[in-house]
């Protein structure tokens, strides 16, 4: 068990880890529109950026390694970057479960007061909306698993931060 413990806790290691999990989840969400037909809303689009960040920035922690201090900071950015992310996650499953607004060009409004205004709104609406779920598990939209591994892998880089700089001491 130490032994898993001090591969992860390796500079090398957590880099990987982040750098897979960021390969798993774009990858995940790339073949649920692409192959499972799942076309995304603009919030979904917007949830990809934060993984995309934390994948290159994973690389250049690899390429890091040596220099302590930058992987450190690599690691506490990789960290930020996921907990905006699981935020932005977050407030998109309130959206879809319409426990507050979302921006006007993503959901469904109430009925407008003319045909022009109908005709207007039916024409500048997007595709998909923010507030329609398109596929849930167990009650959980996509947009919900992306807060909850988006909090993990996060938390996880701050705890890898803290434990590696404590392994090393001061």
């Amino acid at each position: 068990m130490s032994d898993l413990r001090s591969l992860i806790i390796r500079p090398s290691g957590v880099a990987a880890v982040l750098f897979v999990t960021s390969v798993g989840v774009l990858g995940s969400v790339y073949a649920s529109q692409y192959w499972g037909g799942f076309a995304p809303c603009k919030l979904c689009l917007y949830q990809r950026w934060p993984w995309w960040i934390v994948g290159g920035l994973a690389v250049v922690a690899m390429w890091l390694t040596p220099r302590a201090r930058l992987w450190r900071f690599a690691l506490v950015v990789c960290g930020l970057t996921l907990m905006v992310g699981a935020a932005l996650a977050v407030y998109h499953v309130g959206i879809e479960q319409h426990w507050w607004l979302g921006p006007e060009s993503c959901t469904s409004s109430g009925t407008p007061a003319s045909f022009e205004k109908l005709k207007a709104q039916i024409l500048a609406a997007p595709v998909v909306l923010c507030d329609q779920i398109s596929w849930s598990l167990f009650g959980i939209s996509m947009a919900g698993y992306n807060a909850v591994v988006s909090i993990v892998v996060g938390l996880a880089s701050f705890l890898a931060v803290r434990s590696s700089s404590r392994m090393e001491g001061p």
